[in-house]
């Protein structure tokens, strides 16, 4: 029987001053009866490079599955020097600072072009930025690009579109995070999604396992908790249990919401 990690998005898990908050990430986890924890390192809106933790060590040895979701801001695809340049060296800059704190990978969405650009920019924007980090001796931890919910000329919304950008960065070990909202958004079919994914990409590192407010093919990205959105819930345990790789649940709800859900997969995965 395979075994499912399955993890809860935290945010930082810091205060204002940078001190764990109650805890941290890893006693929220205990408190969750989680088996991992995604973090962030810095404002995920922002563009400031991450900081070293206090909590480094504690995240390294805790027996946990750490990921790292990078700032929502980063678009190395985009045309656009100002935000490109940036979003490239912040990569590099989050990706040195999960290897830190022991995380598996790096997450980070795909980005997207500009309206008047054609997407095939964005491709060889994502290829420059694996090709150069390759010249310096690769990323310190897999970088793991997600698919997106939305968005005109998006590098991975559209199973098509996922496949043009693996013809040009899979040669570089790029891995992938399923998120089953934004597949829902974006009209794929959930029963076959794993295998969708994985006759493109070959692997599937994470899966995002939330629910959707929103009805299929919406482009909206609403999470909603696990067993109380559009997406059925038995849907979403078909997509956990195929994919047989570590779950993060980026739900709404507290604690013990989360405790709950942990409990109510762990038990339909046994």
């Amino acid at each position: 029987m395979a075994t499912h990690s399955i993890g809860v998005h935290v945010g930082p898990g810091l205060t204002d001053d940078g001190e764990p908050d109650r805890g941290g990430p890893v006693a929220r986890a205990a408190e969750m009866d989680a088996d991992g924890v995604q973090v962030f390192l810095a404002d995920p809106q922002g563009w400031k490079t991450p900081k070293p933790r206090p909590d480094a060590e504690q995240l390294r040895t805790a027996g946990l599955d750490v990921h790292v979701h990078a700032p929502y801001v980063l678009n190395v695809a985009t045309t656009n020097n100002r935000i490109r340049i940036p979003s490239r060296k912040l990569l590099g800059a989050h990706a040195r600072a999960a290897a830190d704190v022991g995380a598996r990978g790096l997450v980070v969405h795909g980005g997207h072009v500009l309206a008047a650009d054609d997407p095939a920019a964005g491709v060889d924007n994502w290829r420059k930025t694996f090709a150069r980090q390759a010249d310096e001796g690769g990323f310190p931890v897999p970088v793991l690009i997600e698919n997106t919910a939305g968005g005109g000329n998006a590098m991975a919304r559209d199973l098509d579109a996922l496949a043009r950008l693996w013809d040009a960065i899979g040669e570089f070990g790029a891995g992938f995070v399923l998120d089953t909202c934004h597949a829902w958004a974006a009209g794929w079919d959930l029963a076959t999604a794993v295998a969708d994914v994985r006759a493109i990409t070959g692997r599937i590192d994470l899966v995002h396992l939330n629910n959707s407010r929103d009805a299929a093919g919406s482009s909206r990205d609403r999470h909603a908790p696990l067993a109380a959105g559009e997406i059925p819930v038995e849907l979403l345990v078909e997509v956990a249990r195929a994919a047989d790789c570590p779950v993060v649940l980026e739900t709404p709800g507290d604690v013990a919401d989360h405790a709950g859900e942990i409990g109510l997969l762990r038990a339909a995965l046994s």
